[in-house]
């Protein structure tokens, strides 16, 4: 029986690498440089990338093996969609592997913020025990709560915040989705409605041309001065330089991000300089549920070279000749 040979860019959870070896050999890539890459894909039937790394066009164009590209994850803004489209490749994905995770996420930054948390506790280690008076947080119970974007990670935000805090949920999204308004009470706003009404804003959007740099100092300057911004989507879909002048001025009251305009994010960037800015290296999604969840994208891997039709589809490709 053939052995399928599939690159993986980065390191996965067994579970998923055991189903790869079942079927096939396993390769990691040594670099996410181009060169590096085509040199390595050239007799490679699928791989997997995750949040590093591309699959272009040329890349795809020194791999005549290759028939699926997994994502450990959800985005796929750096897969060449239609590059893959038009050569036949099925992309796949797990779209729901790591809901949960980045929405509690969310509910481990908002805290730290409203209240204060990370200061307490560098006061608690310098033995500032009068620290109790001078932190003064904020409850999230009964806040206003903006989800920037309502996909299936936006409404597990949308669910914990409204049946756990008792949270007025506000969404913004080119999608109405009336199921969830039914059952979180949830209201479609604009943008603007959005910036201006919520105490506490999670961006939930998808990396797009229309999404990045969305939110810009205009934007921010539409916030209540009172109001926190958390972005777990993708750096870019906001302006970190407007952002941190914002945040300098005190004119919100803080954010957080797990996301960053460049990754991996340096020790020296502006943001981590603030007191009101909390941030985490893109790990959201990383406990040992998502991670396992999302290593099963092996399974479609897997389906789509014994000849099968992927369960988790990003693209419909063309037929090959």
């Amino acid at each position: 029986m053939k052995k399928f040979k599939i690159l993986l860019y980065e390191e996965m959870h067994e579970v998923g690498k055991a189903l790869l070896r079942e079927k096939g050999e396993v390769f990691f890539a040594k670099s996410f440089e181009e060169n590096s890459l085509i040199d390595e894909a050239k007799e490679i039937d699928g791989m997997i990338i995750r949040a590093n790394g591309k699959v272009n066009r040329k890349l795809m164009e020194s791999a005549p093996r290759l028939r699926v590209i997994g994502r450990h994850g959800v985005g796929v803004e750096n897969i060449d969609l239609e590059a893959a489209t038009e050569k036949g490749i099925w992309v796949v994905n797990t779209p729901d592997a790591n809901d949960i995770s980045v929405a509690e996420h969310f509910f481990g930054l908002a805290p730290m913020l409203s209240k204060m948390l990370k200061k307490g506790d560098i006061a608690l280690r310098e033995g500032r025990w009068e620290a109790r008076y001078q932190y003064i947080g904020n409850e999230l119970h009964g806040k206003t709560l903006g989800i920037l974007g309502f996909g299936r990670i936006g409404k597990a935000v949308g669910r914990i915040g409204y049946k756990g805090f008792d949270m007025k949920v506000l969404y913004y999204d080119a999608v109405r989705y009336g199921e969830e308004e039914k059952e979180l009470k949830a209201v479609k706003v604009s943008l603007e409605e959005l910036l201006s009404q919520s105490d506490f804003i999670s961006i939930h959007l998808p990396m797009l041309p229309a999404t990045k740099g969305l939110i810009g100092e205009k934007e921010f300057g539409m916030m209540k001065s009172t109001a926190y911004i958390i972005n777990l989507a993708r750096g870019p879909i906001w302006d970190e330089k407007a952002l941190y002048k914002i945040l300098k001025e005190g004119r919100i009251a803080g954010a957080g991000a797990d996301v960053f305009e460049v990754e991996p994010a340096g020790k020296e960037h502006p943001l981590f300089e603030l007191e009101n800015f909390i941030g985490t290296p893109h790990m959201a999604a990383h406990t040992e549920e998502a991670l396992k969840k999302m290593s099963l994208v092996a399974e479609d891997v897997i389906r789509v070279l014994e000849g099968k039709a992927p369960l988790h589809p990003v693209n419909q490709p063309r037929l090959r000749e």
